[in-house]
C-alpha cells in the first residue's frame, strides 16, 4: 500500500514552484490543493508576482 505523499511548499525553491503553477494542464502533477499552496507559498516570498498575475493564478490588489 502507498501512503499519501503531503509537500511542504516551504522546502521548494522558488523556480520549482514557479514550474508547478506555470505548468500546461496536461504537465500538472499536483492537485488544485497543492498548486494554491505554491501560488501562495510565492506570493509570500514575493516571487514571480508579476508572472502570476499574468497567468491568471494571483489578483493585482492581492500583491
Amino acid at each position: 500500500m502507498q501512503e499519501a505523499q503531503t509537500f511542504n511548499m516551504h522546502e521548494f525553491s522558488s523556480r520549482k514552484l514557479w514550474e508547478m503553477v506555470s505548468a500546461d494542464g496536461a504537465e500538472q502533477d499536483a492537485s488544485p490543493e497543492e498548486l494554491l499552496a505554491a501560488v501562495r507559498e510565492l506570493a509570500h516570498r514575493r516571487h514571480y508576482l508579476t508572472e502570476l498575475v499574468q497567468i491568471g493564478k494571483l489578483k493585482p490588489q492581492n500583491l
